[in-house]
C-alpha cells in the first residue's frame, strides 16, 4: 500500500481528511517533537485506527507531508505519485 493510500483509507474510516486530523492533533497539542505513543493512543481510542494507519498520521503530524522519494515513480504496491502527500481529501487529489 502506498503512503498516500494509507491516508486515503484513513479518510474513509474516520470521515475526516488528513488535514482535518492534523488540525485536530494540533488542537490536542501534538506536533513536531510529539512521541509516537500518545498519537497512536488518540487515533486508536477515537477512530479505531490500527498501528499502520496510525503511523501514517504520526508522520504527517510530526514531520509534515514531505516523504522520501524512494518509491516515487516506481511500480509496485508501495509506489507513490509524488514525494508530497495530499492532505486535503482523496476526491480533490490531483495525483490519484
Amino acid at each position: 500500500m502506498s503512503f498516500q493510500a494509507y491516508l486515503d483509507t484513513i479518510e474513509v474510516k474516520t470521515g475526516f481528511t488528513p488535514r482535518q486530523l492534523v488540525d485536530q492533533a494540533t488542537n490536542r497539542g501534538f506536533g513536531p517533537g510529539t512521541k509516537v505513543g500518545p498519537i497512536l493512543e488518540w487515533v486508536k481510542n477515537d477512530y479505531d485506527l490500527g498501528r499502520g494507519h496510525g503511523m501514517a498520521l504520526v508522520h504527517v503530524i510530526t514531520k509534515g507531508p514531505q516523504i522520501s522519494s524512494t518509491h516515487v515513480g516506481t511500480t509496485g504496491t508501495h509506489a507513490d505519485a509524488t514525494d508530497v502527500l495530499w492532505l486535503d481529501g482523496a476526491a480533490t487529489n490531483p495525483n490519484p
